[in-house]
């Protein structure tokens, strides 16, 4: 889908959601799927990337996403975060942004952060200028100061050079791909960097008292 861009930000952006895995520390359920404060994780996701010109969600089959987002999924699946990521760059190669949104379904507080992630990126300098910093993009750091690789806008082109590497894509970390570009990185506020990865997880995000639940929620 082409959807209109910020006005407050000068550059187009598109937008890459991943929402694949297999969910197995939820008990194999569909992380997208899982809700939180009556919507689905991908939901909270897809809202915070409503300025997009087009979002690819990368996900399977069974996985819902709204009329005009596109979906796609690497092949064979299950390849991992940086598979998956080369995979929704494919699906943007005909008249890509020159940025890039990137953005996993199970950091659904992360939304806040995109506007200050793309004022960050924009205002960086491209290698070899005068007073050069950052120029491949921006991304999160959360309070322990470990880098968000997964909530960051990045230079369109630099993302599919460290994608396109020799060691291929399957089964690697997303730091060992994305760790030597050149960022800036911009700090979390509140929740924004927290991740749902188990159901206490989502516990906590909801003000859940307790150590939180092991299990899913009742039907």
């Amino acid at each position: 889908m082409t959807r209109d861009a910020r006005s407050d930000h000068a550059e187009p952006f598109d937008a890459v959601v991943l929402a694949g895995g297999t969910g197995r520390r939820l008990g194999g359920a569909s992380k997208p799927e899982v809700r939180l404060a009556g919507r689905r994780l991908l939901d909270h996701v897809l809202d915070a990337v409503d300025g997009a010109r087009r979002v690819v969600v990368v996900a399977p089959d069974d996985v819902a996403v709204p009329p005009g987002v596109v979906r796609t999924l690497e092949d064979p699946p299950l390849g991992g975060p940086v598979a998956g990521l080369a995979a929704g760059l494919a699906a943007l190669t005909d008249g890509a942004a020159p940025w890039t949104a990137v953005l996993a379904c199970d950091a659904p507080r992360a939304g806040t952060a995109v506007d200050r992630l793309r004022a960050a990126a924009a205002g960086a300098v491209p290698a070899g200028a005068p007073g050069a910093g950052g120029g491949d993009g921006a991304c999160l750091v959360d309070a322990a100061g470990s880098a968000q690789w997964l909530t960051g806008v990045y230079r369109t082109a630099s993302l599919r050079a460290a994608v396109a590497g020799p060691a291929g894509t399957r089964g690697r970390s997303v730091r060992s791909v994305l760790g030597d570009l050149d960022i800036v990185l911009v700090g979390a506020v509140g929740e924004e960097s927290a991740d749902v990865d188990t159901w206490a997880d989502l516990d906590r995000l909801e003000g859940r008292p307790g150590p939180g639940r092991a299990g899913p929620p009742p039907a």
